[in-house]
């Protein structure tokens, strides 16, 4: 929590002001007391309050005095808020390996229908920006709010050779840096930029789907660096189970080099159709749990469509939020006031009752 006016913190002072005014004003009265014969018969006389009773409205009026106080510096908490420009870059997995069927019909229809429900429920007003990579990485889809033009491009994935994941967190913070004048472009020396508060974020942020190792171009790790450089967080989503099964794609699904270098009897490819090679999980969690780590972000682990829609689900919940300093003076002067009141009404109280009427 901080504070727009630290100088108001002097008006604190009020509270040990009062208690020494409070103690001046007992000793005088006790100095300009009348001595007489029987102390304990006028104390036997008079009302009693028990020590709780005097202490109790006091404490309570001089906290709410130290609330009050504290109002008038203006604090601010530092709360998550759901973002205004949010942008959210998903770069899914093509490689040949999304062709495994140990999730039916296979691995790439399934993560292409989750990615669907993403888009359609993700709220209006959030950009949503679709990097296809395999053994390279590129933007189909430029953050948009257009969800029939991401839709109708998930329609287009088509399986190719490698799994470039480094690549394709690149190729999504180069997305980002063209709506986002705050962030950097991956070939821009950032130099040595200032010591950020480690929980701030920029907006947008980039989710990455795969089921597999990066086994071609930059590190994930080293591009992940880059993300972190840049205040852009990146969550990973591991997809796919660690049973062996046959890689089945349709020819809708097959790209031209899919699985180029690879033919089967007769001189077929081995993805299509029944009977073709398989494949096992190769899932790279320690690098994908890194990538996340090292941003800010999150890893999850899929292991079938039920799991999926369910981590892409709940993201939007996670992306969604970024911390923001919030004023919250209203509630220190409700809670002063409630507190000031509180403590005058029981002295009151418990004063009245305390006193016997007269007799007529």
């Amino acid at each position: 929590m901080s504070v727009s006016w630290p100088w108001a913190l002097l008006a604190l002072l009020i509270v040990p002001l009062l208690l020494l005014a409070r103690w001046w004003m007992n000793r005088r009265r006790k100095r300009a007391a009348l001595r007489v014969s029987s102390v304990a018969l006028i104390r036997a006389a008079l009302p009693g309050r028990s020590s709780w009773r005097r202490r109790v409205p006091l404490i309570l009026f001089l906290t709410g005095l130290a609330a009050l106080a504290g109002g008038l510096t203006r604090p601010q908490a530092s709360v998550a808020v759901p973002s205004t420009d949010t942008s959210i870059l998903l770069a899914i997995d093509v490689s040949g390996s999304m062709c495994t069927t140990d999730i039916a019909p296979n691995r790439l229809a399934v993560a292409a229908d989750a990615a669907r429900g993403f888009i359609r429920e993700t709220r209006d007003g959030t950009k949503i920006g679709l990097v296809a990579f395999s053994g390279i990485s590129g933007l189909l889809v430029a953050p948009t709010e257009d969800k029939e033009a991401l839709l109708a491009a998930i329609d287009t994935l088509k399986t190719a050779r490698g799994t470039a994941i480094g690549a394709a967190i690149l190729t999504a913070i180069d997305a980002i840096a063209e709506i986002n004048p705050n962030v950097a472009a991956t070939g821009v020396d950032l130099g040595d930029p200032p010591v950020a508060d480690p929980n701030a974020f920029e907006p947008d942020t980039i989710v990455v789907l795969t089921d597999g190792a990066n086994s071609t171009g930059v590190d994930p790790v080293t591009a992940a660096e880059q993300a972190a450089a840049r205040r852009l967080r990146v969550f990973t989503i591991g997809f796919g189970t660690t049973e062996p099964a046959q890689m089945v794609c349709t020819a809708d699904q097959i790209g031209t080099d899919a699985f180029s270098g690879r033919r089967g009897p007769g001189g077929r490819d081995p993805g299509f159709g029944n009977g073709g090679g398989r494949r096992i999980q190769e899932i790279d969690e320690e690098a994908l749990t890194a990538v996340a780590d090292l941003t800010g972000g999150q890893y999850f682990k899929a292991q079938d469509a039920e799991q999926l829609t369910d981590v892409l689900g709940d993201l939007p919940r996670e992306i969604g939020l970024h911390t923001e300093d919030v004023e919250i003076t209203f509630w220190f002067l409700l809670a002063g006031a409630a507190l000031v009141i509180s403590g005058a009404g029981l002295s009151l109280w418990w004063s009245r009752v305390g006193v016997t009427p007269p007799r007529r």
